[in-house]
Formats: structure tokens, C-alpha cells, sequence
């Protein structure tokens, strides 16, 4: 999976859980202030994320995301890690 369709997944899981718009869903977009998410519906965003990852978030780094390209960032690295065999954090999301 490219950068462009993980990005394009994350606008999709966006869009299609939190009933907005995707064009309105930018890479600068902030999660929390400009599409109006909270703690729930980022647990919700992580719980989707493992189609794209192949594995469970480490909720560390999940902590730190505040922009729509840096979610997209995760996705890649989350991709690359699985690809690598490295181990799954041991520390699950909160549910």
C-alpha cells in the first residue's frame, strides 16, 4: 500500500465514521480542534487503523498524533514495523 492510499484510507475511515466530508479532511487538518474528534473516537480511529497496519497501535506514539498527516505518518511506520517483524507493543489501547 503507497503513502497516497494509506492516505486516502484514512480520509475514508474519517469521513465514514465521524459523518464528515472528505474533502474537507486536509493533511494539516487537526484531529482534535478542526474535525472535532475526542478520546473515544481516536480509540475508534486506532481500532480501524490495525486494517492498515497489520498490527495493534502503540498507544505512546498514538498519544502524540494531532494532525490528519501525522495519522498518516503512523500508518506508514505501524506498515513498516509489521513488514519487519518487529514485535507489537506490549501495552494495548485502551478500550
Amino acid at each position: 500500500m503507497t503513502r497516497e492510499e494509506i492516505h486516502q484510507k484514512v480520509v475514508e475511515i474519517l469521513a465514514d465514521s465521524f459523518e464528515l466530508e472528505p474533502e474537507t479532511i486536509k493533511p494539516e487538518s487537526t484531529l482534535y480542534e478542526e474535525l472535532d474528534l475526542d478520546s473515544i473516537d481516536a480509540v475508534d480511529i486506532f481500532v480501524q487503523m490495525r486494517d492498515i497496519t497489520g498490527r495493534r497501535p502503540d498507544p505512546e506514539k498514538a498519544k502524540l498524533i494531532r494532525t490528519v498527516a501525522e495519522l498518516v505518518d503512523f500508518a506508514v511506520e505501524e506498515r513498516a514495523a509489521a513488514e519487519r517483524g518487529d514485535p507489537e507493543p506490549e501495552t494495548a489501547m485502551p478500550v
